[in-house]
């Protein structure tokens, strides 16, 4: 009988997030969201396809909106719609993230093999 040996790949790992004065300000989950409240024009009915709850993602939309010089999303009574600064920042953010899922492909790469 052949034993078969798995071998381990080492993997380099980490998150991206874009951060403003420090703090997180736009990671995956956040961009998620955004895209949610565009399809949904709610909050609630994207933070409900997100199987989060209303005040996570109002509190996440008032600490982007906070931080930034103005408003990603703006409400009112014929629901939620994102602004254009909102917009032009999925777009940076996707462009960064693909950026750096490369880079980190790269360092994958560069990685010695598990000579188990």
């Amino acid at each position: 009988m052949v034993k078969t040996v798995k071998t381990a790949q080492l993997k380099a790992d980490g998150r991206f997030w874009l951060t403003l004065d420090g703090k997180n300000f736009l990671g995956r989950g956040r961009v998620e969201l955004l895209q949610r409240i565009r399809e949904t024009g709610s909050i609630s009915k994207a933070a409900k396809a997100m199987k989060m709850s209303y005040k996570a993602a109002w509190d996440a939309v008032n600490a982007m909106n906070t931080a930034w010089q103005s408003p990603l999303v703006e409400s009112g009574p014929a629901g939620s719609h994102l602004t254009e600064n909102a917009e032009r920042l999925i777009t940076a953010y996707q462009h960064a993230e693909a950026q750096h899922a490369v880079f980190m492909a790269d360092l994958a790469r560069s990685l010695p093999p598990n000579a188990a």
